[in-house]
């Protein structure tokens, strides 16, 4: 399919106008030649955790899995985000970032899943071993961004969306997924750095507004255009890991301090941390991004009920 240019697409290749450039070669190298990473443990043990709670009416059921992987539980279908099941972040499976703790709901003791929003294609966000379990055992739509339909038919999707940014799909009369920009940037062996469009997902589900964001980097007048878009969501999954060094992963990937301040620009009325402590992927100890989003939390005046730090298979009622 060829996509005309657009605002944020030159013919070839994605961009985000006026945002500065992420993942660059060249800085990724010089990243890696000075990669001083904090040591993290090899296994951490889960705490048993009882089912996540049947929901009833409106109410929106965000139960943390491990990274970006969410089981949101509705009445009216169950949607799971950037699933990743598997015990590598990689292109292959014997090599690459490994899980330090299994996933907080087993493959097994998933309920059925109705939708799958996949983010972009990085690895530990895209997992097409996972996708492929996905569809051999619920047979899900699946929304991503414009340019992962090759992905999806390599996982044998069967029911696929592929959306621009602002557009729209709505899966039942008062259920609508939005594909939202987001600050960062797509790559993935095969293919050529920002071949295919990356976002995060606002779910209008009745009377409740959820937002995923994805991965970003931080950039306020873009979460302010998505509240007054969108509007406020009663909650919001935002990402507070892999961010060290500043130098090369503040364009894509944000600090728990600019967590906490895009919880505030999004006028999220909750939110839950995501995108850490599952797999090693910069430099920061496993236990920075919580420890700092405290700090963040109370230097901003947020409430600690406000903004979640919560275990894999913990459960957040919306």
């Amino acid at each position: 399919m060829t996509l005309p240019p657009s605002e944020h697409f030159n013919g070839k290749t994605f961009f985000l106008p006026g945002g500065e450039t992420a993942g660059r070669l060249r800085d990724f190298l010089r990243w890696r030649l000075a990669h001083r990473g904090a040591p993290w443990p090899e296994h951490v043990p889960l705490a048993p955790h009882t089912p996540p709670p049947t929901p009833r009416g409106d109410e929106v059921v965000a139960t943390w899995i491990g990274h970006a992987t969410f089981l949101l539980s509705t009445t009216r279908g169950n949607f799971l985000t950037d699933p990743v099941f598997s015990e590598r972040a990689s292109p292959v499976s014997w090599a690459g970032p490994r899980r330090v703790h299994a996933p907080g709901v087993s493959f097994d003791a998933l309920p059925r899943i109705h939708t799958v929003l996949l983010s972009h294609d990085h690895y530990d966000h895209c997992d097409v071993a996972t996708l492929r379990r996905l569809v051999a055992a619920h047979d899900p739509l699946f929304i991503a961004p414009l340019r992962h339909r090759d992905l999806l038919e390599a996982a044998r999707a069967r029911h696929m969306v592929e959306l621009d940014w602002w557009q729209s799909h709505v899966c039942t009369a008062d259920t609508k997924i939005t594909l939202t920009p987001t600050k960062h940037w797509s790559n993935r062996f095969g293919t050529p750095r920002n071949h295919r469009l990356w976002g995060g997902f606002f779910l209008h589900c009745g009377a409740r507004r959820v937002w995923f964001a994805g991965d970003s980097g931080y950039d306020s007048a873009l979460f302010r255009s998505i509240r007054q878009r969108c509007g406020e969501p009663d909650l919001a999954l935002i990402p507070i890991g892999a961010y060290e060094p500043r130098w090369f992963m503040a364009p894509m990937h944000m600090n728990p301090a600019e967590a906490v301040q895009t919880h505030l620009d999004v006028g999220s009325r909750r939110s839950v941390a995501m995108h850490w402590g599952t797999f090693q992927l910069t430099e920061e100890g496993r236990e920075e991004p919580p420890q700092a989003l405290v700090a963040a939390r109370a230097s901003a005046g947020v409430a600690e009920n406000s903004f979640h730090l919560v275990a894999p298979g913990e459960s957040i009622i919306a």
